[in-house]
């Protein structure tokens, strides 16, 4: 079968990082032919979606991750799976190609669903389930953003569309720095921003929970350097072996239903101590991380997910 991977150019992939990499190593292994995608390589030609794509031979080579063997024009009839996997933010080029991707035949697998992934922001969706999320307010107002810290007096803030830990600040009331990272974050009140709860248990790391399909893939637990508050691994994290406990699945049980009937099959939550924090859903990643804290190979799940989808 003929798999596609809509990515980030392939030059950027950091080698013992990056989950695309596994997930196209664990198809090239089931004998099936791998595809890059660049961002702008999508067509919709009288009705029909075409790919202007890069045939590639992954390997588990550090210095030359892939071999570009020849370019490649797919159109639909030629294709089994599309694996949506650029990084955030979701821009207009994100956004652009989820419309394209909408006229996909039901036939071909999404990982994940372009509607899906238009309609899960990966900060501002978990808010709706009030009961798992820390206190929260998205705004661009300057009244009611300083009302919240005042109120709750120990904060995390950052922008909509960040990932990897970029642009989170930790605020406490009274700090001389409140308004500047306000007006930076929200560029000048004019762009809304989130502000949540402090959670105290951030200080013991963060669980980043994988779920496929809705059910728990595997876990890790990201600890932040010395001097650090951000547990992300591209601020500096460390991987470090996780259990999950009951409150974990209870959250993982409420979100299931809501992603499946999405079409969100690959997910990354987040949680902090016992808060549902991000709903990762464009590219979730730290499945390498959870591959050598258990001596696994979790992309083999992937894939054999994928190949039951498609049949």
């Amino acid at each position: 079968m003929k798999f596609v991977f809509l990515m980030d150019p392939l030059e950027t992939v950091i080698f013992e990082k990056d989950t695309t990499l596994m997930m196209m190593l664990g198809a090239h292994a089931r004998g099936h032919e791998v595809y890059y995608l660049p961002k702008d390589g999508i067509s919709l030609i009288e009705g029909k979606v075409c790919f202007h794509a890069i045939k590639v031979i992954p390997q588990a080579v550090a210095h030359m991750p892939f071999k570009e063997e020849h370019t490649a024009h797919l159109s639909q009839d030629d294709i089994h799976a599309v694996f949506v996997r650029p990084d955030p933010p979701f821009d207009e080029q994100y956004l652009m190609n989820t419309w394209l991707l909408d006229h996909l035949p039901g036939r071909i697998a999404v990982i994940n669903s372009p509607s899906g992934i238009r309609t899960v922001n990966e900060k501002v969706w978990a808010s709706q389930f009030k009961k798992i999320t820390p206190p929260t307010i998205i705004s661009a107002n300057k009244e009611d953003l300083t009302d919240f810290i005042a109120k709750h007096k120990n904060v995390i803030a950052k922008p909509t569309d960040g990932f990897g830990g970029q642009n989170v600040f930790h605020i406490e009331k009274g700090s001389t720095n409140t308004n500047v990272i306000l007006e930076t974050l929200s560029d000048r009140y004019n762009k809304a921003i989130i502000v949540q709860k402090y959670i105290p248990e951030s200080k013991k790391g963060d669980k980043r929970i994988l779920l496929l399909d809705g059910k728990i893939l595997g876990a890790v637990l990201r600890l932040h350097e010395e001097g650090e508050h951000r547990n992300n691994f591209f601020a500096g994290g460390k991987a470090m072996p996780a259990t999950v406990n009951a409150n974990d699945r209870k959250i993982v049980g409420i979100l299931r239903p809501h992603l499946q009937k999405l079409g969100l099959y690959f997910v990354g939550i987040d949680i902090l101590g016992d808060y549902l924090i991000e709903v990762n859903v464009t590219s979730p990643t730290c499945l390498q991380e959870m591959n050598r804290l258990y001596n696994l190979k979790l992309e083999e799940k992937v894939i054999d997910f994928v190949e039951k989808l498609i049949k």
